[in-house]
């Protein structure tokens, strides 16, 4: 199955390298000239709205900035697609849920100054530009934070400015913010930020192990901080000092997934580990192993129901690995195109993160009353260093229901 905009959506720090042939100023006149603004506005009412994000200051800047200016040019024709773009520098620009949804977190006010840590392309510091006073934000990699500022300066977002460096550090010399958003992850909350937010304010932050990460609101009251865990997620992590202090580095040469029972849940909904979890459910009504299974169920055609978790794997110790799952079809019909279908994809990416293949389990079509068992051996590229698990019903519709979900080195 071809790695398809609807079907497959990674969710990592969003930095890009930018090779630009020409800016537009987001005017009333440029935006009419706009050849993506019709799928701009799509985007919004299909893909954000539908999804949780509500506040409407949020949903108009996700409006009104043009996405497809801050990725390279051969793939603005997916700019507004909600997934994760390959940019070059191991770095992806952000789903625009992600976006969204980090934003609308942080609840920002006219009044606030913000600091943002991971620059990348500027496509996050220019959603805020428009919902704040002042945005001030840090990266890491000199390149990209060049660029980001070059295209701010073009794109008339005076309010944003760009430092390269640490941003473990944060930028003392503008604190206290009122809101801090961190767009890489790391394992814990870096101490300066924490100082650097004023009382009263908050910050979005995915924290965590590489691949097992977890969305947390921080908010300071009276000088304390009052922890919220919300969504899984997965970000490249925060490069420079906050990796260096990382205690827990997963095996390239023992590749597993985690809780791919579904028995470990966050809250009463979420699946520990799994993350862009979208129309499933966790069910305990006969699951086929433990107590519980996750089931997908999807009445509109193309519209994403899957879950994702990432892994590391490096394909030149591990040529192969199986994979194996208990599932049940009910209903089930292709989405908008013969590519959405139930299945379980692997897509693995290089060293830089770049994609270089995938591997498909399925599809899964015809009805079943009961469960079944089904397992396959599959090859991985040599080149490969991360993957990314997807399952689902990837646009189809109908419902699939899964469970005990293993990958493991081959024999």
């Amino acid at each position: 199955m071809p790695l398809t905009p609807r079907t497959f959506h990674w969710l990592i720090c969003p930095v890009v390298c930018l090779c630009f042939v020409a800016a537009v100023t987001p005017s009333a006149s440029g935006q009419a000239r706009d050849p993506f603004r019709i799928a701009r506005m799509r985007l919004v009412d299909e893909d954000l709205a539908p999804e949780g994000i509500t506040n409407e200051r949020v949903l108009e800047a996700m409006r009104s900035v043009p996405r497809h200016l801050y990725v390279r040019p051969a793939l603005r024709h997916m700019a507004y697609f909600d997934q994760a773009l390959d940019i070059g520098h191991k770095q992806t620009i952000s789903p625009p849920f992600i976006v969204a949804y980090m934003t609308q977190v942080l609840d920002p006010q006219p009044d606030d100054k913000v600091l943002e840590i991971g620059t990348g392309s500027g496509y996050q510091a220019s959603v805020l530009s428009g919902l704040v006073d002042e945005v001030y934000t840090i990266e890491i990699i000199p390149q990209l934070g060049r660029n980001a500022q070059r295209l701010l300066r073009q794109l008339n977002y005076d309010n944003v400015q760009v430092k390269i460096g640490d941003g473990y550090e944060g930028w003392p010399e503008h604190a206290p913010f009122d809101k801090i958003i961190v767009t890489c992850s790391p394992e814990d909350v870096p101490q300066p930020l924490v100082e650097q937010l004023k009382d009263g304010g908050r910050m979005i932050i995915p924290l965590g192990e590489r691949y097992q990460q977890v969305f947390h609101l921080l908010e300071k009251k009276d000088g304390e901080l009052v922890e919220t865990e919300l969504l899984p997620t997965l970000f490249v992590p925060m490069t420079g000092k906050s990796e260096d202090e990382r205690d827990v580095l997963p095996d390239p040469g023992n590749p597993q997934l985690v809780n791919g029972d579904f028995e470990e849940l966050r809250g009463d909904e979420m699946a520990v580990g799994w993350h862009y979890q979208r129309r499933s459910t966790v069910e305990s009504d006969g699951a086929p192993s433990g107590s519980r299974y996750l089931r997908f169920i999807n009445s509109d055609p193309g519209r994403s129901a899957h879950i994702l978790q990432g892994l590391a794997i490096d394909g030149s110790k591990v040529p192969s690995v199986k994979i194996s799952l208990s599932l049940r079809v009910e209903g089930v019909r292709r989405g908008t195109n013969a590519q959405e279908e139930p299945s379980l994809v692997i897509h693995f990416f290089d060293q830089r993160r770049r994609p270089i293949g995938q591997k498909v389990m399925g599809p899964w079509l015809a009805d079943s009353s009961s469960w079944q068992h089904v397992s396959e051996t599959v090859s991985v590229p040599a080149a490969a260093r991360e993957a990314i698990v997807q399952v689902g019903l990837n646009g189809s519709t109908g419902t699939l229901s899964i469970d005990d979900v293993k990958l493991m080195r081959g024999r």
